[in-house]
């Protein structure tokens, strides 16, 4: 079973940064997984923006490349995401996710998720 809680939301202005944590204690996954992040605004649907397979290779959706940084600690099984230069629009929750297998964009095919963290911009 995968357990996974966020942590690091919370509120900052325009241009600020946030860096928000995903720890997965004591999970254990298949040899191939994918840790990602998603997010979703209020009346928008959720949107995948980073995530980083077993093998470090990293995915970004293009609204927040060159912006954020999606990294993980493999020992750990710890997933972060520092976010610089932050807009009104990355105002959302925020959902770390897991799955066997390579990083997809694809919501519905992640198996874990956690509670969600709000940012606010």
């Amino acid at each position: 079973h995968v357990q996974l809680v966020e942590s690091g939301g919370g509120s900052v202005q325009a241009g600020g940064s946030l860096r928000l944590s995903c720890a997965a204690p004591g999970s254990t996954y298949s040899s191939h997984y994918c840790m990602a992040w998603f997010r979703q605004a209020p009346g928008k649907e959720r949107e995948g923006i980073a995530g980083v397979d077993s093998d470090g290779r990293k995915r970004y959706s293009d609204s927040v490349l060159g912006r954020f940084t999606a990294s993980a600690d493999h020992v750990t099984n710890t997933l972060y995401l520092g976010m610089d230069d932050l807009k009104p629009e990355d105002t959302a929750m925020y959902y770390c996710a897991a799955r066997a297998g390579v990083c997809d964009t694809a919501s519905g095919r992640y198996n874990y998720w956690g509670q969600g963290t709000q940012v606010t911009v």
